[in-house]
């Protein structure tokens, strides 16, 4: 989080985290959609319309003094360019660990879970993070449950999970309204931020 107090300013950064097409961009683009500013999305893709580096965009709020700027970012899931993912997750403030819901790629989610990990070390403990249990519309899902006992799931302090369909865009809002309450509570309970009425 950076605050201006000059310009009355609150930055967060928030990060789709997950493996290869666990539906990151897709979800992205189906968030700012929402907001009617899906041209405002920015994607650094290969010659195969792939995530390069990150697809990148910023949504903003506003009361009657100050500004709240959310600049939101996927990291790419090919293995091949996972030295930018760490690049990427500098400095952010909630992760959104998107999950490829295909029974037959259960194990590309834990190891892209245990990646995740392993970034933040005992610090993941303070980061917020959301599930969200992406592909629902398909027919041949594992069950989320099984995956949320194999992370031990109830150890972590700041975590929720959802289920989304990020091609119909089902779950994608409320999913980014989750992210963003667990945020504020933490920056709330640690009195950097107080309630405006």
């Amino acid at each position: 989080m950076i605050i201006d107090h000059l310009a009355k300013t609150i930055s967060l950064k928030i990060v789709y985290f997950g493996p290869a097409m666990s539906g990151k961009t897709t979800s992205i683009k189906a968030l700012f959609s929402e907001f009617g500013k899906e041209e405002d999305v920015c994607s650094i893709e290969s010659t195969v319309e792939r995530t390069l580096f990150f697809d990148y965009g910023t949504v903003t709020f506003q009361n009657q003094e100050w500004k709240l700027k959310i600049h939101i970012y996927t990291t790419t899931g090919q293995d091949f360019y996972f030295v930018t993912r760490p690049i990427t997750l500098r400095a952010v403030d909630g992760v959104i660990f998107v999950i490829d819901s295909d029974e037959e790629v259960y194990d590309r989610n834990l190891i892209s879970w245990n990646e995740l990990i392993s970034y933040f070390q005992e610090s993941i403990n303070k980061l917020p993070i959301i599930i969200a249990f992406n592909k629902q519309d398909l027919e041949d899902k594992f069950n989320s449950i099984d995956f949320l006992k194999e992370i031990r799931y109830e150890k972590y302090k700041k975590i929720s999970s959802i289920y989304t369909s990020a091609l119909k865009g089902e779950g994608i809002l409320e999913c980014f309204e989750d992210i963003l309450r667990l945020i504020l509570k933490k920056y709330y309970d640690h009195k950097i931020v107080k309630a405006i009425n």
